[in-house]
């Protein structure tokens, strides 16, 4: 029995340790592509920061568990004010790129 709980342990312990890396690998995609979203826009990242607000597991298109993160971001296209965007993730795929409405400034 003592064998069994520590295995049940062990276990515990691996997947914790997976799921905390995973999310680490994860955050750091987010951070990347919302950087890349706002340099291909002209926009600043501001903070050079993510936050993962939901958190899910879901289906991809191939009928796989995977996750998915929604991670929130702050942005700029002046300086003078904040916006925020939203990045989703399917496992480590970008599904979807959501910003509040900016203003496009003239060259």
């Amino acid at each position: 029995m003592e064998g069994l709980a520590s295995l049940l342990i062990l276990i515990l312990f691996v997947a914790f340790a997976w799921y905390w890396l995973d999310s680490m690998s994860a955050l750091e995609a987010a951070r990347k592509i919302g950087r890349k979203v706002c340099s291909d826009l002209d926009l600043q990242f501001l903070d050079d920061a993510v936050f993962r607000t939901k958190l899910a597991l879901v289906r991809d298109k191939y009928g796989n568990r995977v996750i998915r993160r929604t991670y929130h971001f702050e942005f700029t296209e002046t300086g003078n004010s904040r916006l925020e965007g939203e990045l989703i993730l399917l496992g480590h795929t970008l599904e979807s790129v959501t910003m509040e409405p900016y203003q496009i400034l003239p060259e």
